[in-house]
């Protein structure tokens, strides 16, 4: 389109595993994994950059302002009304329609082991009160892919980013027979629009209780797909979330965000000449309480006394 820059990319590499990162959306358009002799994709991605100007399924992106779905597309802040990009009718959802993930941030590349990105988003964007100034490193450390996302705000502003790839350990398929384990005890409760209305339930004796491993299958017995949110999440080093593939890939993720959103891909769909579909691939979106503002939740929010600051590390190698 008339006005838009050349999307442009930055591979980065520590000679077993590489990804490939663009400035459009902070997109993760590719990782491959060295395993068993071949290099495995395992996530999510369209082969042509520009395909990522229409990215409906937020493939790879950092979403935000606000992940998830934030009820009626507005909120109330110190007595103020904010009417958000309504693009999930009614309610807002990743950002909306012209999202982070829609915008062509600043690139720095650092070498052969990072990127950096940034961008600033202005007063009134989405809909949002306040000028945010966002950055976000993305790293391979000690085989670790590392996302450390910042938000400067010059005004109290509520933040939550959420990193959204699609992973498929097994490089193509279906994921129902990957494991998956999350260490958190609780979950949202969700209306028929799945909008978080407020509370807290235990997850034990739901199909999706994931404190040990379970088979994605398992957790979604009916085929229905899974779009969920847990709460109470502790992914630290000695207990991460964990997925495993039958060929023997395993994913670790560390967060230090309170929510993990857990979603099967129910809706994805064919785009872009890529042959992705439903169940393809599994979400795992570490972020904070989605609809916070309007459920009473805790409100992360970014203020000029106190950045937004999250940080999401990823490995995936042979699992032990």
């Amino acid at each position: 389109m008339r006005g838009e820059r050349k999307v442009q990319r930055h591979l980065i590499s520590d000679g077993r595993q590489s990804v490939t990162i663009l400035d459009l959306g902070c997109a993760t358009q590719s990782w491959m994994v060295h395993h068993r002799g071949q290099d495995v994709p395992v996530v999510l991605g369209y082969a042509d950059p520009d395909a990522y100007r229409a990215n409906p399924d937020f493939l790879g992106v950092i979403v935000g302002r606000m992940a998830g779905r934030t009820a009626g597309a507005a909120f109330e802040m110190d007595g103020e009304r904010w009417a958000l990009d309504c693009n999930e009718p009614p309610h807002h959802l990743h950002g909306g329609g012209r999202g982070l993930h829609t915008r062509q941030w600043g690139m720095e590349p650092d070498g052969e082991r990072a990127v950096r990105l940034s961008l600033v988003s202005p007063h009134g964007e989405q809909g949002c009160p306040g000028r945010l100034d966002l950055t976000v490193d993305i790293s391979l450390q000690d085989g670790w892919l590392v996302y450390d996302m910042q938000a400067v705000a010059d005004r109290p502003t509520p933040v939550s980013l959420a990193q959204h790839s699609y992973y498929n350990l097994a490089g193509s398929g279906r994921i129902r027979d990957h494991h998956l384990t999350v260490p958190a005890g609780q979950y949202l409760p969700v209306d028929g629009d799945l909008v978080a209305r407020g509370g807290l339930e235990s997850v034990g004796g739901q199909p999706f209780d994931c404190r040990s491993a379970q088979v994605i299958a398992d957790t979604d017995p009916e085929e229905r797909g899974v779009d969920m949110t847990f709460a109470g999440l502790e992914a630290t080093p000695d207990h991460p979330v964990r997925l495993i593939a039958p060929n023997g890939l395993a994913l670790e993720m560390i967060s230090d965000q309170p929510c993990l959103q857990y979603y099967t891909s129910g809706n994805l769909r064919p785009r872009h000449g890529a042959d992705h579909g439903p169940g393809q691939g599994v979400c795992l979106e570490p972020q904070g309480y989605p609809n916070a503002i309007n459920a009473g939740y805790p409100l992360s929010l970014a203020t000029p006394e106190q950045p937004y600051h999250q940080v999401l590390r990823v490995r995936i190698g042979e699992a032990v």
